[in-house]
Formats: C-alpha cells, sequence, structure tokens
C-alpha cells in the first residue's frame, strides 16, 4: 500500500514539475482530410483528373449503353429468333459484357494510380507548407490526427491559403 501511496506521489510531483513547460508549449492542429478535400490544389487537381479522365469514362458509358440495348433486343425478340442468331446475340453480350468489365476495371485502377500520384504531390506541399509555418511562427508541435480539437489551435485555413499561393 505504501508503495502505491509513494508512486502516486511521485507521478503527482512530476507533474506539477513539467506544467509549467507545457503551458509554454505552443501547439497547432491541421485537418488534413479539410486540407485534401477543400484546398485550391486539391480542388485543381480533382478537376485536372476529371478532364484527363472524361473521354474515357464517355467511352465506358457508350459501351455499357450498347450492352444494354443488345440486352434489351434479347429480351424483346428472343422468342422470335432463330436458335443460331439467338446464342450469337449471348455470345456477342456476353463477350460485350466482359470487355466492359475489363475496361472499367482498367479505368479505375488508371484513375486511382493518378489520383495517388496527384494526392502525394499535394501532400508533400501540405508538409513543407506545415513546416513553414511551424518555423515562422515557431510552433513547438503540429497534430494532423485527434479526437477533439479546439478551434484556436486549428491552423488548417493558414496551411490552405499558403498551398493556395503557390
Amino acid at each position: 500500500m505504501k508503495f502505491k501511496q509513494w508512486t502516486m506521489s511521485l507521478i503527482l510531483a512530476s507533474a506539477c514539475v513539467a506544467m509549467p513547460t507545457l503551458a509554454d508549449t505552443k501547439i497547432g492542429f491541421v485537418n488534413t482530410e479539410k486540407l485534401l478535400r477543400e484546398a485550391p490544389l486539391s480542388v485543381a487537381a480533382q478537376k485536372k483528373l476529371e478532364r484527363e479522365f472524361a473521354t474515357r469514362q464517355q467511352e465506358l458509358q457508350k459501351l455499357a449503353k450498347q450492352a444494354r440495348e443488345l440486352q434489351g433486343q434479347l429480351d424483346k425478340d428472343g422468342v422470335t429468333m432463330s436458335d443460331s442468331e439467338r446464342k450469337t446475340k449471348e455470345r456477342d453480350l456476353g463477350n460485350q459484357s466482359r470487355e466492359l468489365q475489363r475496361k472499367e476495371r482498367e479505368f479505375r485502377e488508371d484513375l486511382n494510380l493518378r489520383r495517388n500520384e496527384e494526392l502525394g504531390q499535394i501532400q508533400e506541399r501540405a508538409r513543407k507548407a506545415i513546416q513553414e509555418i511551424a518555423r515562422t511562427e515557431k510552433f513547438d508541435i503540429i497534430v494532423e490526427q485527434a479526437v477533439f480539437v479546439d478551434p484556436r489551435f486549428d491552423i488548417t485555413d493558414r496551411v490552405m491559403k499558403s498551398l493556395g499561393g503557390k
């Protein structure tokens, strides 16, 4: 029992000694999710990706429409078609469906790869901006993830402004 009391006293004494040091610590918080979603640099990157992949997306939509039309034709006229004609159309539909799935998969993979490249560039620029703000404003620590943050510690808008100006 005395050991527990002695340990507790030691912990409290250490906390009292450390308290003045913590009071002088300048802390900042950056909401990286908001930064990556709303920063002008992020918005520009998203629009760039949309333009870059627009033609492929339109091509996929066109292929999907063709497959739906072929399926509709099979549903509508399948009963009146000859067996060979119906089987040919079903085979064509299967081939179109596989081709569409393959192209959609490639599209998603390419888009994710490019998105990750752009995201990496934005994160690198954001990290440099955060470090510059930390140096110039003499922050002791800047946190990116927290359960709760008092808004007065949030420097996300300053980082966004810094990114927008570059």
